[in-house]
């Protein structure tokens, strides 16, 4: 229990990391910047989830729990997208007064939050105890540019730096309790692991090929955020090498 909140934590705060940086900063980040970025927890969340999640999911369970698992994510997170307005942190500016608008980008990050969270939780769960580590790694690399962005565009909606980061910060808190509640279910049925991973492993493709990559190569940075999310793979298979 000590090492999942522990890693929930430092996952969850790495949203607040990303968000730090409005704090030192005049201007706004390039587009450039932003879709490297992106690309690259691309990268990482794909070779966690091929490399980490699927590989145990299949040696705990077989076939079948992955693919039961895997569907379960995609159909939730599809639940969510359908359910949650999505809103272009940098170009929506019409259409929506500040408050209601607000709200609904922090409504919305926060519930995307809530699959991440279980996706550490029952990372930990498994029997290598590396493989929480690393998913808490990738979930908290895509979480800090994730942070970065909202603190972005609570400042272009006239909120102070400050109001901001921490708004910003408080979004990936709800990680640290559903990171709790995906290890204890996990913990306690060990039949649901494979399922569990395999429903973590679902999530964050989904996210990959829905958000990520598509975002990333929304402002003719193509080619850059294609080398950004190689390098980010390979960074990945590295850290699971060692």
């Amino acid at each position: 229990m000590k090492d999942v909140l522990v890693g929930s934590i430092l996952s969850a705060m790495s949203t607040g990391l990303g968000a730090a940086i409005i704090l030192f900063i005049s201007g706004t980040i390039t587009h450039r910047w932003r879709d490297t970025m992106l690309a690259f927890t691309a990268g990482i969340m794909m070779a966690a989830s091929l490399m980490g999640l699927i590989p145990e999911a299949l040696a705990l369970g077989g076939f079948i729990p992955l693919c039961i698992g895997v569907f379960l994510g995609v159909v939730t997170l599809t639940f969510l997208e359908k359910n949650i307005p999505h809103i272009d942190l940098e170009h929506s500016r019409q259409g929506i007064e500040f408050d209601e608008k607000a709200m609904l980008i922090i409504s919305a990050i926060t519930l995307h939050n809530i699959p991440e969270g279980l996706s550490v939780g029952v990372s930990y769960a498994s029997a290598t105890g590396d493989t929480g580590n690393l998913i808490a790694f990738a979930i908290g690399l895509q979480n800090a540019p994730e942070g970065l962005l909202v603190a972005l565009f609570l400042v272009n909606q006239k909120i102070s730096k400050f109001k901001a980061f921490v708004i910003a910060t408080l979004t990936g808190a709800i990680e640290i309790v559903t990171s709790l509640l995906g290890y204890s279910l996990t913990s306690f049925v060990q039949n649901l692991v494979p399922y569990g991973l395999s429903f973590a492993a679902g999530a964050m493709l989904f996210i990959i090929y829905k958000e990520l990559i598509p975002e990333s190569h929304g402002d003719g940075n193509e080619r850059t955020s294609t080398y950004s999310f190689i390098i980010g793979l390979l960074f990945m298979i590295l850290l699971l090498g060692i």
